[in-house]
């Protein structure tokens, strides 16, 4: 029995890499039944291949027309589909929207590529640095010298499967008060651009300079950075509110004068080498004691295998381990309905005859079909 609020719903999911499976994970989490079709002769079902998890696999030659069918079929009694694939891909396979809405008239369709199905760079490969970088946000984030990817958060998964999982939700509220389906066609451009919208009101407003580390929220102000600990660990301030850089200033000892200077753009500079030296005379540790969970805004730059050990993180088991492997816990929490982790990551093909027979289909039609798929 699937734990969660999407419990009931079905999706099936075209195995992808990257912001494709992790949709896949955000929904299974939540209790969605997802089916993820395996191209034959994949590889997967590694207990590190966390993206994968709590979905059932089943493998699919879809060269064959028999596995043509077996798609549309499933697709006829889903609520969603998540395809990742270049735009036509899906046309030329003979399981395009057109295809699937015409067996399924209330058929969410959610089709995530980088630069979306239309547009002069539609065709073309990319990546995540890619997409966020024609929409402002990598020109926005780094060092003042050079702009840095955010690894692959922005675009892939914020920008991308965040959407995407967004956008099924939306178009299946409207297919169930309407019996309408649609497309929803996710760029990672898009949402990645989505996601700069409180930036680009700030530069409208003139508040935000076009240059990275010249402004509050880059690394531009001293009082919402990073600092090196004695140890060389890190630290994170976010002293914003003026109560709270009062209360930095308390807890660190900072008693130069020019620290009244907090929005001075032109000071922040030469406090920010002030305040670097007052935090670089104590350790990480010393720091927690001092400032954690206090209203100063700090937290320690835990790294990955520091984080979930870190207090907070333990008492709201914010992660969890699964057949050894350290991993986030589904998010976000429900207070009658919570998600959890639906099994391991499957291998290819493992639920062939489960899956299929759970959705529909007769031992005569599995049959069928798994003959059609061995080799002659």
């Amino acid at each position: 029995m699937r734990q969660g609020p999407l419990s009931g719903l079905k999706i099936v999911e075209f195995a992808g890499i990257g912001p494709g499976p992790f949709c896949g994970m955000l929904l299974s989490d939540l209790g969605a039944d997802v089916v993820r079709i395996d191209r034959k002769g994949g590889r997967g079902g590694s207990a590190t291949d966390v993206t994968s998890r709590g979905r059932r696999s089943v493998e699919m030659d879809l060269k064959r027309p028999e596995a043509i069918e077996a798609c549309l079929k499933l697709m006829a009694v889903a609520d969603g589909i998540i395809e990742g694939f270049r735009p036509g891909v899906m046309e030329r396979l003979g399981l395009g929207p057109d295809a699937a809405l015409k067996r399924n008239p209330k058929l969410v369709y959610g089709r995530m590529t980088g630069w979306g199905q239309t547009g002069p760079y539609a065709q073309a490969a990319g990546h995540d640095m890619n997409y966020i970088a024609i929409t402002g946000a990598l020109h926005a984030i780094g060092a003042a010298d050079k702009p840095t990817p955010p690894l692959n958060l922005v675009g892939d998964f914020g920008g991308g499967a965040l959407y995407l999982a967004f956008g099924l939700m939306a178009g299946i509220i409207h297919a169930r008060e309407t019996g309408q389906g649609q497309v929803v066609d996710c760029a990672m451009t898009d949402g990645s651009a989505s996601l700069m919208a409180m930036f680009y009101g700030l530069k409208a407003a003139g508040v935000w300079k076009d240059q990275r580390r010249s402004n509050m929220l880059d690394g531009g102000a001293h009082f919402y950075d990073t600092y090196q600990c004695s140890d060389g660990k890190w630290v994170s301030i976010g002293s914003i509110e003026p109560q709270f850089y009062a209360l930095l200033l308390e807890k660190t000892g900072a008693r130069d004068p020019d620290f009244a200077r907090q929005m001075d753009p032109a000071a922040w500079p030469g406090l920010r080498e002030k305040l670097a030296a007052l935090i670089a005379g104590k350790s990480q540790a010393e720091w927690c004691e001092i400032m954690g969970g206090s209203d100063v805004c700090f937290a320690p730059v835990l790294d990955l295998d520091a984080a979930p050990r870190h207090p907070h993180n333990v008492a709201r088991q914010t992660f969890v381990e699964v057949a050894g492997v350290m991993q986030p816990a589904p998010a976000p929490r429900f207070s009658e309905t919570p998600g959890a982790i639906q099994g391991p990551p499957a291998a290819i093909g493992t639920h062939n005859r489960e899956a299929l027979a759970d959705w529909g289909f007769s031992a005569a039609e599995i049959d069928a079909l798994e003959g059609a798929s061995s080799p002659a």
